[in-house]
């Protein structure tokens, strides 16, 4: 199998140390990060070295898919009395399993991404008749036994948290750069040049699933098409990423997925995700919107807690009115309180799904960048992209200050997040004034320390913004266009 045989070292570590008799294990990673596709390799090493070990797959992303693998594995071991309509499936499988003279076993429970289904008593709540028999939740189902062992892939720590000790998760990163080079190489030949393939494995940010997308793409239109034109068209816009990405002709080798259902685009894989966090804390698919529209790299907190349009000092502010009234009322819980409790549960949340990390100064953040694409196209096809987009540049606007010497060390910090700003135009004027406020006032810095090629991209789009809205003969307008002038007279 083509993706198997590139396995890196760190993926032949976890599957070589995964799951010894007795042991009950969970991969855990982002979506599209190959967790299946070390559990499937897993699989194949156990069947190799002791072909008498029993290699049972249960689909496990709900209560119905569980119960049908379950039947499956009943069926193929052809467990008495699976054919009666009133047999208990669960328990008849669960029996055999327990059994040691049925020998060895190895239970892998893939997607469990929702573990609600399998911790929660069966029936509980639906109607009378299933509540009175006092069915046990279906985890109790999953033996542990000396003669068998259980490996569970998920994209939820937490969910992980649910069904095994946090010492026996197992966390699932991208690829190594070199590793993922081989991955494309192995997938599409030698055709390609080897510079071609580092900077798609790195415009990737060598992630398996979107690899193997990419160079189906790729082959798929040969000799029409390169790398080199995928490149291009990868860095054109966000709606070209996520048209390459959505594409429903793109064929990839079902060799590489155990789940005929799971998806092929990496793009929907993340946005089944997103959907589900919706549903379950609203607040945390908020603040995952928010950090979309950042620079992927240093994504700073007090910029994700502020409202939108709010300055630093009013943060501060606000913050020791919180403080000064706990202090005061030590019995009562402040609705400040509680919002930096939810902030925390939030960010636990998109942690637990790998979709973003703390960095170490513990003041902000950093989320892959196809993530952020992939949040940006959720947004659009849910019609809150503007929204979200505005409380970025709001938020953004009222941090950023102006090109003084005394706040470059400010601006240095933020300067990142508004060149990514300046690829992110809003639609609505409101929020195209704060745009515009914002990019003269990055040019400004940038002016400064001598970086004159974003000063003038920048000074540029703030200019023909503020001509738009304000008017040619505004007083911020004529300051900006000053600006292009001083910049032009300083480049002859």
């Amino acid at each position: 199998m083509a993706w198997l045989a590139t396995l890196t070292a760190g993926q032949q570590q976890i599957v070589t140390n995964t799951c010894c008799d007795g042991k009950l294990q969970a991969l855990v990673g982002l979506g599209g990060v190959g967790k299946s596709q070390l559990a499937i390799e897993h699989g194949y090493r156990v069947e190799a070295a002791s072909p008498d070990t029993w290699v049972f797959w249960v689909h496990a992303s709900n209560a119905a898919r569980f119960e049908q693998s379950y039947r499956a594995i009943a069926n193929c071991v052809k467990v008495p009395g699976r054919q009666d309509p009133k047999a208990d499936i669960f328990q008849l499988v669960h029996d055999w399993l327990q059994d040691e003279r049925k020998g060895r076993w190895v239970l892998i429970l893939d997607n469990v991404d929702d573990a609600r289904f399998l911790l929660e008593a069966r029936g509980a709540g639906r109607d009378k008749e299933t509540e009175g028999k006092g069915w046990q939740p279906l985890v109790n189902y999953v033996p542990k036994r000396q003669h068998g062992s259980v490996l569970v892939t998920t994209r939820s720590r937490n969910a992980a948290r649910g069904l095994v000790d946090e010492r026996d998760i197992v966390s699932v990163e991208p690829m190594e750069r070199r590793d993922a080079v081989a991955l494309l190489q192995k997938k599409l030949g030698q055709q390609e040049k080897s510079e071609e393939v580092v900077e798609l494995a790195t415009e990737l940010e060598c992630m398996p699933l979107a690899m193997v997308q990419a160079a189906a793409y790729i082959i798929q239109r040969r000799p029409c098409y390169s790398m080199k034109q995928y490149l291009a068209n990868f860095r054109r816009s966000d709606r070209k990423k996520t048209a390459l990405f959505d594409n429903k002709d793109i064929q990839v080798r079902e060799e590489l997925r155990r789940d005929r259902e799971a998806k092929n685009s990496i793009i929907i894989t993340w946005q089944i995700s997103f959907d589900y966090i919706r549903e379950t804390r609203p607040s945390a698919a908020g603040l995952l919107s928010l950090m979309s529209f950042f620079d992927r790299q240093g994504i700073p907190e007090n910029l994700l807690r502020a409202q939108p349009g709010e300055e630093p000092a009013q943060q501060e502010q606000h913050k020791r009115d919180s403080e000064r009234q706990a202090w005061e009322d030590e019995d009562s819980t402040s609705q400040s309180s509680a919002g930096d409790d939810g902030f925390e549960d939030d960010v636990q949340m998109l942690r637990d799904y790998s979709f973003i990390s703390a960095n170490i100064d513990g003041a902000s953040f950093e989320m892959h960048g196809l993530v952020q694409l992939a949040t940006r196209k959720w947004l659009q096809i849910h019609d809150e992209l503007e929204q979200w987009k505005q409380h970025f540049v709001s938020n953004l606007c009222a941090a950023f200050p102006t090109g003084h010497h005394e706040n470059w060390a400010v601006c240095q910090g933020l300067f990142a997040h508004a060149k990514s700003a300046a690829e992110q135009r809003p639609e609505r004027e409101d929020s195209l004034k704060d745009w515009a406020s914002l990019l003269y006032k990055a040019a400004w810095y940038a002016l400064e320390i001598g970086n004159w090629v974003e000063a003038e991209a920048m000074s540029l789009q703030s200019t023909k913004t503020r001509r738009k809205i304000l008017g040619v003969d505004h007083e911020d307008t004529l300051w900006i266009h000053r600006s292009i002038l001083y910049i032009d007279k300083i480049k002859l």
